[in-house]
């Protein structure tokens, strides 16, 4: 379904990506990649099922599902399923495969090795007592939903 929602959506006018997630051998949510169809470099295949899927479920967990997906993730999406709680990764196309048609991760990789004071794009920590109190105030809240 994965790789059949990533040849769909290619002649759609999106990449060639797709993905499924499934829950106790249900489709939960598929998504598609759509970042040029919505102008959103977040808009991966992953990351929009993944939406999906915790809409429809209403939660931000998914620790009982999987995904299937018509490519290795990439960092973010890697990042956003490890978030999500998603148990297990099938994929179809290796990262290399992605590379070799012009959609590699290689560089984020070796940016995440960096150190931050040597990385392409400047990072540098401000205002860190100010931004601290939101994080006391995160700790004393009582009703807090942990994730």
């Amino acid at each position: 379904m994965a790789i059949d929602a990533s040849i769909q959506n290619v002649k759609n006018g999106g990449g060639p990506f797709g993905a499924v997630i499934v829950r106790n051998g249900q489709v939960i949510a598929t998504g598609v990649n759509r970042v040029t169809a919505n102008n959103d470099p977040t808009a991966h295949a992953e990351v929009s099922a993944i939406r999906s899927a915790c809409a429809q479920l209403g939660t931000f967990h998914l620790q009982d599902c999987v995904i299937y997906t018509s490519c290795e993730p990439c960092p973010m999406c890697l990042s956003a399923i490890y978030w999500s709680g998603i148990t297990r990764i099938y994929y179809g196309n290796t990262a290399q495969d992605a590379d070799d048609i012009g959609f590699s991760d290689k560089f984020i990789y070796d940016e995440l090795a960096t150190p931050m004071s040597q990385r392409s794009i400047p990072v540098q920590n401000i205002m860190r007592d100010e931004a601290l109190s939101a994080f006391r105030a995160w700790e004393e809240k009582e009703d807090k939903v942990e994730y």
